[in-house]
C-alpha cells in the first residue's frame, strides 16, 4: 500500500505512519481470503487513520490503484474485522488515532505471509513488512487514468 501514500499525500490526506516515523501498521483479520488450490488464509491489513471526509477522498484517490492495493477493504469498527486492540498491530506499531478520526484499513502486501503459513508451505519467498519489493515502475504508473 506504500504505491499509494504519495498519491494520498498529494491530495492532502495525512499519513500518520511517515508522520510518527512508524514503519507499518499492520493487522492479521478475521477475512478469510477466496481460496485457490491448497492455498488459504487470513487477509492482513494497513491502518491509517483519518477523519470521515478524508476516508472518502482517500477511497477516490486509492481506487486509481486497483492493480496494487486498491481502495479501502473495511473503514471503521475493527472489530468488524476480528482486530481486538487498534494500539497493538500485528506487524509494526501502533500510531495515535485522534478524536473525529476512523480507522481505515487497505489490504496489505503481508497476506501472502498469512497465507503460506495457513497453508503449510514450505518455503516461499516474500518481503518483510515495511520494506517493499523494488521495480523501476512509477507509482503513477500503476494507476489507473
Amino acid at each position: 500500500s506504500m504505491t499509494f501514500e504519495g498519491a494520498l499525500i498529494e491530495a492532502g490526506v495525512p499519513i500518520r505512519t511517515i508522520e510518527q516515523g512508524v514503519g507499518t501498521c499492520d493487522f492479521v483479520t478475521s477475512i478469510e481470503c477466496v481460496p485457490a488450490g491448497k492455498f488459504h488464509g487470513p487477509m492482513v491489513v494497513s491502518m491509517r487513520p483519518m477523519t470521515p471526509a478524508q476516508a472518502v477522498r482517500a477511497t477516490q484517490v486509492t481506487t486509481r490503484f486497483s492493480a496494487t492495493h486498491g481502495a479501502p477493504v473495511h473503514i471503521g469498527d475493527p472489530a468488524a474485522i476480528g482486530i481486538t486492540d487498534i494500539q497493538s498491530p500485528t506487524f509494526g506499531a501502533g500510531v495515535d488515532i485522534y478524536d473525529g478520526e476512523v480507522p481505515v484499513f487497505w489490504a496489505c502486501g503481508i497476506t501472502p505471509q498469512t497465507v503460506a503459513l495457513a497453508s503449510n508451505v514450505e518455503f516461499m519467498i516474500t518481503h518483510k513488512p515495511g520494506h517493499m519489493f523494488i521495480t523501476d515502475l512509477r507509482d503513477a504508473e500503476v494507476a489507473l487514468l
